[in-house]
């Protein structure tokens, strides 16, 4: 019996140095943080990158759709009818001014023309007997030998035939012009498009299809309507001082073509139009942009960067730090002086670049936090980093935290490298 209790109150000994030997490893090393929530702060704390807002000057353009137009177009018509005898250009090709285009027929207005020189010529030739008669005439009235009536008449006749050499000096000027309309030049130079007529084909004068037309392209206009709110608006920047002209360069106007890339050669404002239309409500912008190389043709979609001002204190967020609330107001997070996130509605004009044009909500020197955004909430504490991708600042997979910086597992964590999913770790202790 002694042996028997002896035994007991060993195993009740040794029982009770392995329950505070379990109670000893269960105890956090020294400076270690305790497991539970209040621990875990510090490990949750999000690391985010913020950047300093500075005013700078930024020079303000408006985008507006417009098309291209020739610089000059002639539609070429015959002034003459007749029949094209031949076509004196190749389709598509350039023009010069007083180029003959088409010939017509010149027999008829040749022989009308000869025809108003023959009359001409006997008119002249009737004149000189007309005059002496009417001077004689003349003489022999102031004698009484003949009647005033027969004086009279030889006056009239003389005056006649006068008329009559102005009027076949006249009708010789018109054949001759007629016949100078049987040569159809070019009133301009430029490109000159298809023919509708070929050769053996009847025209008639001022018939409404034109033969052909011919487009000067170099230059070239551009026609762009803006609207009259943004007319206006821009007017009252302007006048508020937000705005300044941009000096000489103020008129100066680039060019977007259909596929995105920048026209090389910078144009001007010409003029803005002077009436609004009231079906639409704009204004029509001109502008006129070099074409030595034929690149712009009439009737292309372009986009033309007008230049508005100059703002002198603009003030530009990174379009990535921007966020909407459910109503879609814009806002950012900005960091106070306790490292806290702090949302900061904005009021934004404008899209420049990858940037926002600010018009209330920041000021000079606040910092945004542009990266580490999707957990923040407002008065959340943060630690700043330094921007994603420097040098010997990796990331852990897909959770923005810093390497060697990980959730303990089952705290919204992946499970540790080498160890499957639902298996305990190999240091972890068995349960008994």
């Amino acid at each position: 019996m002694r042996t028997t209790g002896a035994k007991s109150a060993l195993g009740l000994l040794a029982a009770a140095v392995f329950g505070l030997a379990l109670l000893g490893c269960g105890k956090p090393p020294g400076g270690a943080p305790p497991g539970g929530p209040a621990g875990m702060m510090g490990a949750m704390v999000p690391e985010v990158v913020a950047v300093t807002i500075t005013q700078q000057q930024v020079v303000l353009t408006t985008e507006l759709p417009g098309r291209t137009s020739p610089y000059l177009i002639a539609e070429i018509r015959p002034q003459v009818s007749g029949l094209i005898l031949k076509r004196l250009f190749e389709e598509g090709s350039e023009v010069k001014a007083g180029q003959v285009l088409y010939q017509i027929d010149p027999a008829p207005f040749q022989a009308a023309l000869d025809n108003a020189l023959a009359a001409l010529g006997r008119a002249e030739a009737n004149l000189p007997a007309i005059r002496a008669r009417a001077e004689r005439f003349k003489q022999l009235v102031a004698e009484k030998a003949v009647s005033q009536q027969a004086y009279d008449d030889a006056s009239s006749a003389l005056r006649q035939a006068e008329a009559d050499i102005q009027y076949w000096k006249a009708a010789v000027e018109t054949a001759r012009i007629n016949l100078g309309y049987t040569k159809i030049v070019s009133p301009i130079s430029g490109r000159i498009g298809k023919s509708s007529v070929t050769d053996g084909a009847i025209v008639t004068a001022y018939q409404p299809v034109p033969l052909a037309v011919v487009q000067q392209l170099d230059p070239i206009y551009v026609d762009a309507p803006q609207s009259t709110a943004e007319l206006l608006r821009l007017q009252k920047r302007l006048a508020e001082g937000r705005l300044a002209r941009g000096g000489n360069d103020q008129n100066a106007v680039q060019l977007l073509l259909d596929d995105d890339t920048r026209y090389e050669l910078e144009g001007t404002l010409q003029f803005r139009d002077v009436s609004v239309d009231p079906t639409t409500a704009t204004v029509i912008l001109r502008m006129v942009f070099p074409n030595p190389k034929s690149v712009l043709l009439p009737g292309m979609f372009v986009r033309a960067l007008v230049k508005e001002g100059v703002n002198e204190k603009a003030t530009l967020v990174p379009q990535q730090a921007v966020l909407r609330d459910p109503k879609g107001n814009p806002y950012v997070f900005v960091l106070d002086a306790e490292s806290k996130a702090q949302a900061r509605p904005l009021v934004l004009e404008r899209a420049i670049g990858d940037k926002w044009l600010v018009t209330s909500g920041l000021a000079s020197g606040d910092r945004v936090i542009v990266e580490g955004l999707q957990r923040l909430r407002p008065g959340m504490p943060v630690r700043e980093g330094p921007p994603a991708g420097a040098p010997g600042q990796g990331m852990s997979q897909g959770h923005g935290m810093p390497q060697g910086q990980g959730m303990p597992q089952g705290q919204g964590m992946p499970p540790r490298q080498g160890t499957p999913p639902g298996q305990t770790p190999p240091s972890a202790p068995k349960a008994k």
